[in-house]
């Protein structure tokens, strides 16, 4: 076996890792085994704070500019505003030839947000310094020349950690961010071009700590949308700027966002032909009160929260429901797999997000099947060698793998003599569908052709193989997947529908065809690309992408 340079230089962070920490801070359960992790690149060059996967099957990241020069150069003859600075802050990550390319961004996207519009193109917001007012557009296309288009004052307020939706007229909204109490709208209109007050930021601010950045934000059934910051939430109507619901608090009344950071997810939606359709929410992890501020001033690191709470949002009379996780974890990130279930990935045990505030590693990702009993929703999966802190990400690729990448707990790029050195790679967990002992029951969509646009309520049959063997026809379920925009342990417009209908019929030699009933409402599915999965006893096909308008 040949060892690069890069991967050398790899093996020896991790070496040194180990030397600078003492086992009992990092946390492995050696005798979990569900899933494969996969190093695919050692160095691309920036840590990667943000992703967002796009149509062409390639993932936009970035980092900072005002964190010094990174370790990729620009195109010869192109530099940043720094003429000293000809560093790129962000690549583009090509999937299928397992490659990054350089990207020139010029405004300072530090702790941004961002959503894909109906068309495919991201819109990223916000940020830092002389990027809070901006919006970037990152455009897919074929061959190397995309690259961002920066508009410098496209916002009606400064946007540092805050969170983008898409809504269902395909506008995203724009809520909140640091010592911001209000929202805003994204394409902007002449009658629209301004901010709106939004009294419940205000109230679930704590005093010196905050604990109610990057909200955690979902579109309703309704067309309402879900707001939980801190550790309470409510149903908000954003067309009148009224509140709906006022949902309980959280039992514990413990803080869930940055910076004790937490992470959630809107479970998957189903029986959509149904007469109401419901929907949960999950929020797990997180830090106890007061953590942040006895890490920062006082160098004292406190468990993080083990705890869980599922709500039903659309309940007449919404309840918490509390669970705990096999692992503590703060700064973890929650990504939805194709057959539904929920992956815990990333982040530590101790201590909260920050510059150097996190301690004791979480190498052990867990998977939570929302549709089993309670008490054993949980399984813990192979742990990774290589830490992910603070400015760590995870998003699921269309083949089925989470691309993993990203921590950098400190203010400029650090590599020796520190308990977490800034990481420049990229991994791939591979859930245990993806084993070699699922290959007989992988489905293999022949159609419709990837790039299909689809409309709103209509019939929709998918035709796949499968390898021989017998197919359990009532084992076979179609997904839609919205890819989110993934930073700081939260995966903004990120939504998982499982299709109504499933009647599954023989159509030659080990093929088939499904007929589902795509989604009525644009409350349900706003428009835009989405991967479509067919899924049979858990394991997913590779997924199609879809336009749905």
């Amino acid at each position: 076996m040949k060892i690069t340079l890069p991967i050398l230089s790899f093996l020896l962070r991790q070496l040194l890792i180990l030397s600078v920490l003492p086992p009992c801070c990092w946390i492995i359960l050696t005798d979990a085994g569900g899933g494969k992790w996969d190093l695919l690149l050692p160095n691309i060059g920036i840590s990667a704070m943000h992703m967002q996967l796009l149509n062409n099957d390639k993932v936009v990241i970035f980092d900072r500019t005002d964190n010094g020069r990174s370790n990729i150069s620009l195109p010869k003859g192109r530099c940043g505003n720094d003429p000293n600075d000809c560093t790129a802050h962000s690549v583009e990550y090509d999937v299928g030839t397992n490659s990054v390319r350089p990207l020139r961004i010029l405004t300072d996207p530090w702790c941004s947000s961002g959503a894909v519009m109906t068309d495919g193109t991201l819109i990223q917001t916000g940020g830092f310094n002389h990027g809070d007012h901006a919006v970037r557009v990152y455009k897919p296309c074929r061959g190397y020349y995309c690259d961002w288009q920066e508009f410098k004052n496209g916002l009606t307020q400064r946007r540092w950690y805050a969170t983008n939706h898409i809504l269902p007229d395909g506008r995203q909204i724009i809520i909140g961010g640091r010592r911001q109490f209000n929202y805003e709208f994204y394409p902007k209109t002449p009658s629209g071009d301004k901010s709106y007050f939004l009294p419940f930021l205000a109230r679930t601010n704590d005093p010196k700590t905050e604990n109610n950045l990057y909200p955690f934000v979902f579109l309703n059934v309704d067309g309402n949308l879900f707001i939980f910051a801190n550790n309470r939430a409510i149903l908000f109507d954003y067309t009148k700027g009224k509140v709906a619901k006022t949902y309980p608090t959280m039992p514990g009344g413990e803080p869930r966002n940055y910076p004790s950071t937490g992470s959630a997810v809107l479970l998957p939606l189903k029986n959509l032909q149904g007469r109401a359709i419901g929907a949960e929410v999950l929020v797990c992890g997180g830090a106890p009160k007061g953590a942040y501020l006895r890490a920062k001033n006082n160098g004292n690191f406190v468990n993080a929260l083990s705890s869980c709470g599922r709500i039903q949002i659309t309940a007449f009379n919404p309840q918490w429901t509390m669970e705990t996780m096999p692992l503590a974890r703060v700064m973890g990130d929650m990504v939805l797999l194709p057959n539904g279930k929920v992956l815990f990935i990333n982040g530590a045990s101790m201590g909260t997000a920050g510059w150097d505030l996190g301690r004791n590693p979480v190498l052990s990702p867990v998977i939570y099947h929302p549709d089993k009993l309670k008490g054993s929703r949980f399984e813990v999966q192979k742990s990774s060698a290589t830490p992910r802190m603070y400015h760590s990400t995870a998003i699921l690729l269309r083949d089925g793998r989470v691309l993993v990448g990203g921590s950098n707990p400190h203010p400029k790029y650090s590599f020796m003599r520190i308990p977490f050195p800034t990481d420049l790679s990229l991994e791939a967990f591979s859930p245990s569908y993806l084993d070699p002992k699922s290959v007989s029951l992988r489905p293999k969509i022949f159609s419709p052709a990837s790039q299909s646009v689809i409309g709103y309520g209509q019939q929709l049959t998918i035709k796949f193989t499968i390898p021989p063997g017998r197919l359990n026809k009532s084992s076979v379920m179609v997904t839609i997947v919205a890819p989110s925009f993934t930073t700081h342990s939260f995966a903004m417009n990120q939504r998982l529908l499982i299709l109504s209908g499933g009647n599954v019929t023989a159509i030659g030699l080990s093929k088939y065809k499904i007929r589902v009933v795509t989604p009525s409402s644009k409350n349900v599915t706003p428009p835009g690309y989405y991967l479509l999965f067919v899924v049979r006893q858990d394991v997913p096909s590779e997924g199609i992408w879809v336009q749905i308008k």
